[in-house]
């Protein structure tokens, strides 16, 4: 593994026996609290997505879903906590249109507190309760905001600012907190107790349960007590596909992780082992990888029920024969691929001595999700209803009791078949992207995790169209585009378009060495 980053923005990895790594400080700092008093990587991954609740609710809440993988140190698990849609909602509910991107009818029935419940009892080692104290603190005595939430805070605050309850819990005088300034949500800090003290059955058959029902109806939103009450999470194992010694593991539908796993199968059929992480000829080829998978993701992943063709079919190694001879080293090819949208989202990864790590993501999705707040809980809710489509006959087509198409993902590696490397990318359509980069830059090309994350990224957008980051080399631009891409250099605002990477791998000696991504406000720590 080369230790050092060639690229220009550069942060040194960091190492150590145990980790934790997510896009904010305080956020680490609770993880690396829940280690230090005997706690394991699991209780370290929660404390820290709790935390997050309160200090990053720019992509995350308390009515946010989640998906995990995790190494318990003898096997790999995989968790998917995402909610389903109201028992109430019909199939043509919101007509042929598109799908509401805000307000309650955007809000499928949310489950990440449900996924902090399953992982603590499972594989925890520390009392539930104990996992809350650095968010309920947080959120009663505040905290100084951090300056990229601010930045998101501010545009998410101009966009929302109409919706139930958001402007009386996140804009204080009637703006959103700027960057230093405390921010405090007592309410927030009440619902986390009840949540504690209730092994989480407040948020689902309890008083937070009937608050949430209580606003929803109030707004003439169907979800309801009942659809709370029968919300269950699904320990779903992994898929994945092999890449010489490794293996890249992803959630199964209803996430899009499938669309990463199809483009390393396809781009290993290809000669992408000869290239070097930077040349422009190995960027070509994810990028066509990458068409395929997320076309096939877009035609066919759904909730599992409702899938047509299953995970395994889209994997299997002829289909893939098949996908692979479409990609064409000479040119840029035009499949039928979805247009990527904006997304909210944290991810957490944890490793301790003991071996455990844990890869888990939870997310609002787009910025504050929905934008509706509960009244005097600072519960605000995801928007994942807009995953759904109103096609008839589509896999993915909205109806009752339904999990839609997500976007968040954990990624893991494995090497022989022992946990290498828990790292995600977070960030709406570039997350299946951001896996395929993270991964060959890692797996392949033997970068650090650091220098995995701090390398300039690319984003396939619609058809030919690619956007790359400001600091994409000239020459390397000029290169994809006499090969047919249309090249949209973004400038440094867009920087959070492009994901936000946290990586921690495995070192042959014992422990660890993690990344963190600079467009981001976190970091990797360890003790």
């Amino acid at each position: 593994m080369l230790i050092e980053t060639p690229y220009k923005v550069r942060r040194v990895p960091v190492m150590a026996r145990n980790m934790v790594a997510t896009s904010q400080p305080l956020a680490v700092q609770a993880g690396l609290r829940m280690l230090d008093r005997g706690g394991n990587a699991i209780d370290a991954a929660l404390a820290t997505a709790i935390c997050l609740t309160v200090v990053e609710p720019t992509g995350n809440g308390l009515g946010s879903d989640a998906f995990s993988i995790l190494w318990d140190g003898e096997a790999l698990h995989g968790l998917n906590a995402s909610g389903r849609s109201p028992a109430a909602w019909t199939e043509d509910r919101f007509g042929d249109g598109p799908m509401p991107k805000r307000g309650w009818e955007a809000v499928t029935t949310p489950g990440a507190v449900s996924a902090w419940v399953a992982l603590s009892e499972r594989f925890g080692k520390l009392p539930f309760a104990d996992l809350f104290g650095p968010a309920i603190r947080h959120a009663r005595d505040g905290f100084p905001v951090s300056p990229t939430i601010a930045g998101l805070w501010a545009k998410g605050a101009a966009l929302l600012g109409d919706q139930p309850g958001f402007a009386d819990c996140f804009m204080p005088g009637g703006r959103a907190p700027q960057a230093g300034e405390i921010f405090r949500n007592p309410d927030l800090a009440r619902s986390l107790e009840m949540i504690a003290e209730s092994h989480g059955a407040a948020f689902y058959t309890g008083e937070l349960a009937q608050a949430i029902a209580a606003a929803a109806a109030s707004n003439g939103a169907a979800l309801s007590e009942a659809d709370l009450a029968a919300h269950q999470v699904d320990w779903c194992g992994t898929i994945s596909v092999p890449f010489g010694d490794y293996e890249l593991h992803e959630i199964p539908p209803n996430g899009q992780g499938i669309a990463a796993l199809m483009a390393l199968g396809a781009i290993d059929r290809t000669g992408i082992r000869d290239l070097s992480p930077d040349d422009p000829q190995a960027i070509h080829l994810q990028i066509e990888a990458i068409k395929l998978g997320l076309a096939d993701a877009a035609a066919h992943v759904a909730d599992p029920v409702a899938m047509r063709m299953g995970a395994q079919a889209l994997l299997d190694p002829a289909y893939l024969d098949t996908r692979a001879a479409l990609i064409s080293s000479s040119e840029a090819r035009d499949p039928q691929a979805g247009a990527p949208t904006a997304g909210g989202t944290v991810y957490i990864t944890a490793a301790d001595a003991d071996g455990r790590m844990v890869s888990y993501i939870q997310s609002n999705y787009m910025g504050f999700g929905a934008g509706v707040v509960v009244p005097g809980t600072g519960i605000h809710m995801q928007n994942r209803a807009v995953g759904f489509v109103t096609t008839p006959g589509h896999p993915n087509r909205v109806g009752p009791s339904k999990r839609p198409f997500h976007t968040i993902i954990p990624g893991f590696a494995t090497r022989d078949g022992a946990p290498e490397m828990s790292f995600g990318v977070m960030g709406g359509p570039m997350q299946a992207q951001g896996h395929l980069q993270m991964f060959l830059r890692t797996m392949l090309w033997g970068q650090s995790p650091q220098a995995a994350s701090d390398a300039p990224r690319w984003q396939l957008m619609q058809g030919r169209t690619v956007a790359v980051e400001a600091d994409m080399p000239a020459a390397t631009m000029e290169a994809l585009r006499a090969l047919g891409h249309d090249i949209v250099r973004e400038g440094p605002e867009a920087v959070f378009g492009f994901g936000g990477a946290q990586l921690i791998r495995r070192l042959e000696g014992g422990g660890y060495i993690g990344g963190s991504d600079h467009r981001k406000d976190g970091m990797a720590a360890g003790v």
